[in-house]
Parts: C-alpha cells; sequence; structure tokens
C-alpha cells in the first residue's frame, strides 16, 4: 500500500455537507413510488412460486403461519399466486403452531387472517412434543438456553416439512433478508424450507410493504389484521410469554434496531463502503435518532454476526430475487464460511476509541 498525503484547501474547513443519505435505504420514499414498487414486488414474488409451482407440478403449499411480519406477507404472496393459477385456496395449508412464548395477539392474528382468506388452516401446539425432545436429550426447560429455543424452530419445521409430504406439496420458508444478514434463524429449522419466498426482502421493507398492501385492500377485516401485525413488536416468540399472554422477547433488544442493520447491510454490500464511512453516512441519516456511540455498537454486531453466520446462507433454499441486494450463494453473493471479520471489527474498535 501507497499512502500519498493530500493537503486540505485553505477553505476546506469551512465547507459544509450537502449530501443526505437516506436513513431506509431499501423503502420507497414517496406514496408513487410505493405503489410503482408495491406492484412490482408482489409481481416478482408472485411470477417466483408460480413457476416454482408449476415446473415442479406442485398443487399445495405449507406455510407456518405465526401472525408475524414476515409469515403473513408469504401468506398473502400464496393466495396471490393461487388465485393467479386458478388453483383451489385450500390448498394453501396454514398451519400455527403455538409453543411456549407464543403470545395472544400474534396467535389471534394468524388465526383471523387464515379464516378472512379461506385458506386450509391446522392448529398444532408444539409444547408436548418439545418437552418430550427435552426429555430425551436431557434438556433443563428451565435454564431457556439456545438449545430450549432452537428445539422449538426445529419442531415447527419438521412439522411442516412432514405434512408438505403428506399433501404433495412444499414448505415454503418466510425468512428474509435482514434475518439471513444477521443469521437470526436457527439452522435447520426456520432457515430451512423447499423455497424462501422472501429472502431478498429486508425487515424494513417488510413492514413498508404490508403497511401498503393493508391501504389498497379492500377488505376491512383483513387490512385491520395487517395493520396490527406490521404494529406487533418483533419477537421470534421462544421464550415462555408473560402472565397476561403478552411477548417476552424482542428481537430489536437483542440483535439491535432492524433499520440501522438494513443501512449497515445496505452500503456495505452494495456500495462497499467501509465501517468508517458507514458510520459517517449513518451519523448523517441518523442525525438525532442514535447517537455515535449508539450506531457503533450496533455496527459492531451486524459485522460479527454477519461472517460468523455465512454458514447458515451457504445453505439456504431457493427463493425469488426481489430487490437489488442478495445474499443467496447461487447468485450474487459468494463467500465462504469461514471468512474472518477481523479486519472490519479492528476498524470498528477504533472508531470506538476515538472521542
Amino acid at each position: 500500500r501507497i499512502i500519498v498525503e493530500i493537503p486540505l484547501p485553505e477553505h476546506a474547513a469551512n465547507v459544509t455537507l450537502d449530501r443526505e443519505f437516506n436513513s431506509h435505504p431499501f423503502v420507497p420514499q414517496t406514496p408513487e413510488e410505493m405503489d410503482e414498487s408495491g406492484r412490482e414486488i408482489i409481481n416478482i414474488q408472485t411470477m417466483g412460486l408460480a413457476q416454482r409451482l408449476q415446473h415442479t407440478d406442485c398443487k399445495k403449499v405449507v406455510i407456518g403461519v405465526s401472525g408475524g411480519l414476515d409469515s403473513t406477507l408469504a401468506l398473502l404472496i400464496a393466495v396471490r399466486t393461487f388465485d393467479r393459477l386458478g388453483l383451489d385456496r385450500k390448498g394453501i395449508i396454514g398451519v400455527t403452531m403455538p409453543g411456549f412464548g407464543t403470545s395472544n395477539r400474534t396467535y389471534r392474528n394468524s388465526i383471523a387472517l387464515m379464516r378472512c382468506l379461506g385458506i386450509t388452516s391446522r392448529e398444532i401446539s408444539i409444547r408436548k412434543a418439545c418437552e418430550q425432545h427435552f426429555a430425551d436429550i436431557g434438556l433443563n426447560p428451565e435454564e431457556q438456553s439456545s438449545a430450549y429455543e432452537n428445539a422449538q424452530a426445529r419442531e415447527r419445521t419438521q412439522i411442516l416439512m412432514d405434512i408438505a409430504n403428506m399433501e404433495h406439496g412444499m414448505v415454503l420458508g418466510t425468512g428474509d433478508l435482514s434475518e439471513l444478514a444477521l443469521g437470526w434463524a436457527t439452522y435447520n429449522g426456520d432457515q430451512m424450507s423447499m423455497y424462501g419466498l422472501n429472502a431478498s426482502l429486508p425487515k424494513t421493507l417488510i413492514q413498508v410493504l404490508l403497511r401498503w398492501m393493508a391501504q389498497v385492500c379492500q377488505d376491512d377485516a383483513i387490512r385491520e389484521i395487517l395493520l396490527d401485525v406490521v404494529a406487533t413488536p418483533i419477537s421470534p416468540e421462544l421464550l415462555p410469554s408473560g402472565e397476561e399472554g403478552g411477548i417476552a422477547q424482542h428481537t430489536e433488544k437483542l440483535v439491535g434496531p432492524y433499520e440501522l442493520h438494513d443501512f449497515f447491510l445496505y452500503h456495505f454490500i452494495q456500495n462497499g463502503y467501509s465501517p468508517a464511512k458507514i458510520l459517517f453516512a449513518a451519523e448523517t441519516a441518523f442525525d438525532g435518532r442514535y447517537d455515535r456511540a449508539t450506531i457503533l455498537r450496533w455496527m459492531r454486531v451486524f459485522f460479527q454476526r454477519f461472517f460468523s453466520q455465512q454458514f447458515k446462507r451457504s445453505a439456504m433454499p431457493d427463493g425469488p430475487k426481489v430487490g437489488i441486494i442478495s445474499l443467496s450463494p447461487r447468485g450474487d453473493w459468494r463467500m465462504p464460511s469461514d471468512a474472518t471479520a477481523t479486519l472490519w471489527l479492528r476498524e470498528i474498535d477504533l472508531l470506538i476509541q476515538e472521542k
């Protein structure tokens, strides 16, 4: 490396930055752009799923419906696809699988949405199966370890896969781009499916997309459900819920705000920015909302998780590319699973030490 020092012009100290950074780079900025992008996104997802169903001569799909953002969008796209192909909506098998952390709010929304859409709905509790599994492997459920949480995700995936085999259908994965970037998924649990419908849509965009779909929806009952889903705190719901059936886990308190992680992801992958430049852009974009220390704290989490969790993306299922960024190992993103984040973390640590 050759380092060249270039003196700044005398007037440079008085120059102010007039460039603006969008705090939500994945999200359309105007209602007109949202109308255009919203229609394009759901059309791409619909055509991608339609092509996969026709290619495999499949007439049924199985979806785990949790009452959260991702499964709600996947279910709506499945309904739209079946309508387009002239298939009976009863071929969409929605399965809600209450567990130890399922809240009353998400449970009600999942049941109500399936009923309103006229699909086949099933309810299968995972409590007894998980308790038996804990006993079989000698896991103390009071410890509520990662094994306690991941066993629930894997039990749900096993149920969906086996139902799909019974029905000669395919399991639609609901995980999104933000979760893939952070590795916020259980390996061989919700990380796995037969077709990952939301794999190239980040969380911030899904929130806005569902709100837009609610606005253009002609069914008042469905609109009300969608708006409540958008307003529900994001959670994996794997730890026991509160006394009143509330949500015990809040994802953004554990791994950080998705709007920050999506910002980091966009500028790291799309623009190739270094941590220092991402920090500069984030301080400009989120001025007054997140201070420097908070941005650096969650940026360190992002890079540490992004590199350490590549093994999950290396084994991710097929899915349609919808946006400008994809982490599919068969398309846009090829990265060894043992790649190290040392250089990025070192730069972040130096930035943290600076005053």
